[in-house]
């Protein structure tokens, strides 16, 4: 869901909040500013729910949690990765939702119209940065998304990876709320294995048990 500010959080109010980066050199005061802003990833919530408690998780906890999962998972790649690298990439992919929002893989957003919020998103975010600092993240950012390279596939199939995991610690979470078959999952998902085998073979065998719970239909 789109973030939005609460009324009493004022833009005269937050400016005030911000006198402390006043006078401050350029580029620093750009990176804090930047790093002030993307603390609103927090406030993005998301579909999926943490896996224990059941809370709906926020989109800068499922950013750390994926990245995490790229540095411990890395070998299990298709292609050799770097794995800080593809921690960097899922550490900032999903910093445009601050402004797109986060829209769930099986609510039938027009993708096109989703693609275009995010493209301005990125322009807006990661120009606040210095360059050439913002051009670089702002590049890692496409080259995610486009998986543009072995780093790419392989943190997208992680990005893909984590809901799964999510909802069968959930009762099979957004599955039946968006009544998705198996078909369905596997093509909106697919892209597991463009980045992993070892992934997309654990998905099958999550999607037989999510499956046999009727959280999934055949």
């Amino acid at each position: 869901m789109p973030l939005s500010d609460d009324l009493s959080y004022t833009r005269a109010h937050k400016a005030q909040r911000m006198d402390w980066m006043n006078g401050l050199p350029t580029r620093l005061g750009q990176q804090l500013q930047f790093l002030v802003e993307i603390d609103r990833l927090k406030s993005v919530v998301r579909a999926t729910r943490n896996l224990h408690g059941g809370r709906l998780e926020n989109t800068a906890e499922h950013s750390w949690y994926v990245a995490l999962m790229g540095l411990m998972l890395a070998e299990h790649a298709n292609e050799p990765v770097d794995g800080g690298r593809v921690a960097q990439m899922l550490l900032i992919h999903d910093l445009v939702e601050i402004d797109a929002g986060d829209h769930p893989l099986h609510a039938g957003h027009p993708p096109v119209d989703q693609a275009a919020k995010e493209q301005a998103a990125a322009e807006r975010i990661f120009g606040l940065l210095p360059d050439p600092q913002g051009a670089a993240l702002k590049a890692l950012w496409h080259e995610f998304e486009g998986m543009q390279s072995a780093d790419a596939r392989f943190a997208k199939a992680i990005d893909r990876f984590q809901p799964l995991m999510a909802n069968m610690a959930n009762d099979g979470g957004s599955w039946p709320q968006y009544d998705v078959s198996r078909a369905q999952l596997e093509t909106r998902v697919g892209g597991i294995g463009q980045g992993s085998d070892t992934l997309w073979q654990v998905a099958q065998r999550i999607f037989d048990a999510g499956q046999a719970q009727g959280w999934i239909k055949a």
